[in-house]
Order: C-alpha cells, then sequence, then structure tokens
C-alpha cells in the first residue's frame, strides 16, 4: 500500500513538473509551435521527464495548438532523434549503474 501512495506522489511531481516546464517553454497552447515543443521536450528530457509522456499530454489537447499536424511531426521526429527505443532515460540509467 505504502509503495502504491510512493507511486502516485512521483506521478503527481512528474505532472507538477512537466507543467512548469510547459509553463515556461510554450506557456500557452496557442503558442505551442515547432520551436516551443522542442524547448519543451529537450527541458522534460534534462529533468528526465520521459519526452513521449509530455507528447502523450500535450496530444491530449491537439485541437487548441494551431497547425498541430506540423507540431507533431517535429516532435515525433525530435523524440525519435533523441530517444533511442523510446525509452532512452531508463536505458541511460542503466549504463550507469
Amino acid at each position: 500500500m505504502e509503495g502504491q501512495f510512493s507511486n502516485f506522489i512521483n506521478e503527481v511531481s512528474i505532472q507538477a513538473k512537466m507543467e512548469n516546464v510547459w509553463g515556461y517553454t510554450c506557456g500557452s497552447w496557442q503558442n505551442c509551435n515547432q520551436e516551443t515543443i522542442q524547448s519543451f521536450l529537450s527541458q522534460c528530457l534534462e529533468y528526465n521527464i520521459d519526452p513521449q509522456y509530455c507528447m502523450s499530454w500535450v496530444e491530449q489537447h491537439k485541437e487548441e495548438i494551431p497547425n498541430w499536424a506540423a507540431v507533431s511531426e517535429t516532435s515525433l521526429g525530435w523524440v525519435n532523434e533523441h530517444t533511442s527505443t523510446g525509452s532512452a532515460i531508463s536505458i541511460t540509467e542503466q549504463e550507469l549503474s
């Protein structure tokens, strides 16, 4: 039971961290474009937040994002370029230990 609670807290903090990153890279859904989405994703990676997790969160708001098709394509390219199998973070942690 205790473990589940700490997992929940951890998820909440990841979500909060990601939203903070969003706040200072994109700022708003309207301001989300090919440039700011790459900034958002690279900041997420720096904070060890899975960029794919971040993108699935952003995708939930795609109706509010102007030119979503271009933004989506840019972010997919970025994620493919910066994560080997889509989970680079866990792989690098294993290599470091």
